[in-house]
């Protein structure tokens, strides 16, 4: 994607305005933080540029065409001292969850992707896209910066959702 410090200052602006707006929901209480800041697309209609990316991605592994797929998303901050515990995201019916980076001090803790073999560890850099299967537990080390890192997850699953 071209233009990401660009992409990446407007995403943190607009995620800076909105964060504690009325309208904003925050969920996953965990160790002193919200874990998920979630903000209509409609408020922030920038990420649709990534939100489309992890998409079509989604698209290629998986065979569904893109019309038929949708992408959930959340901000995911992290102060310090703040850390992710280990979890997945195969809670309903995504196919393919993904972590977009805007911003990423020095030593704010790395992704830990769980293989049969051994972690995977991915230190992140701002404008890295990492696309895994939702099944991946997964967790982010301890931030021991004194900046912001700020992350948007995502889920991509099928469009409309199934019903039962």
């Amino acid at each position: 994607m071209a233009g990401l410090d660009g992409l990446n200052r407007s995403l943190l602006r607009r995620y800076q305005q909105l964060c504690d707006d009325v309208d904003t929901r925050k969920t996953h209480y965990f160790l002193g933080r919200y874990e998920n800041t979630y903000i209509s697309k409609h408020r922030i209609p920038e990420v649709s540029q990534i939100l489309d990316r992890v998409i079509a991605r989604a698209a290629d592994q998986t065979g569904v065409p893109t019309d038929k797929l949708q992408a959930g998303f959340w901000f995911n901050a992290m102060g310090l001292g703040h850390t992710t515990t280990r979890h997945r995201h195969d809670d309903d019916d995504e196919l393919l969850s993904a972590v977009y980076y805007l911003c990423v001090p020095e030593d704010s803790g790395n992704l830990l992707l769980y293989t049969e073999a051994s972690p995977l560890v991915i230190e992140p850099v701002a404008g890295l896209l990492v696309c895994f299967d939702p099944t991946c537990e997964h967790e982010v080390t301890r931030n021991n910066s004194d900046h912001l890192r700020l992350s948007i997850g995502i889920n991509v699953g099928p469009y409309p959702a199934p019903t039962d």
